[in-house]
């Protein structure tokens, strides 16, 4: 028997990346990037990555990421994404 959550977010990863506050993922990872100096060495933990919408601008912008979630429906997804974009991220399901 499914979780409630796993339900909820089995459907919702469908329509995730079109809500307005993934709009921002661009600004948001500048304003990491910022943060940590732009230093390409740090490692970085997307914990509740969804759709991997951090973890995959980040990853692009040559940064090592792992990807956490519970939903294994937005975690496919994640995967998918980063695999049309040839990017290598460390996605796995834990709970935050």
């Amino acid at each position: 028997m499914k979780q409630w959550y796993e339900e909820l977010f089995e459907n919702y990863a469908k329509t995730y990346d079109t809500e307005e506050f993934t709009k921002g993922t661009i600004g948001e990872c500048d304003f990491i990037e910022k943060e940590i100096n732009y230093d390409k060495m740090i490692k970085i933990l997307d914990i509740g990555c969804g759709t991997g919408r951090h973890s995959i601008e980040l990853s692009k912008r040559g940064y090592s990421v792992t990807g956490i979630d519970l939903s294994e429906s937005q975690l496919k997804l994640a995967k998918e994404k980063a695999r049309a974009q040839s990017l290598k991220i460390n996605f796995q399901k834990h709970d935050a």
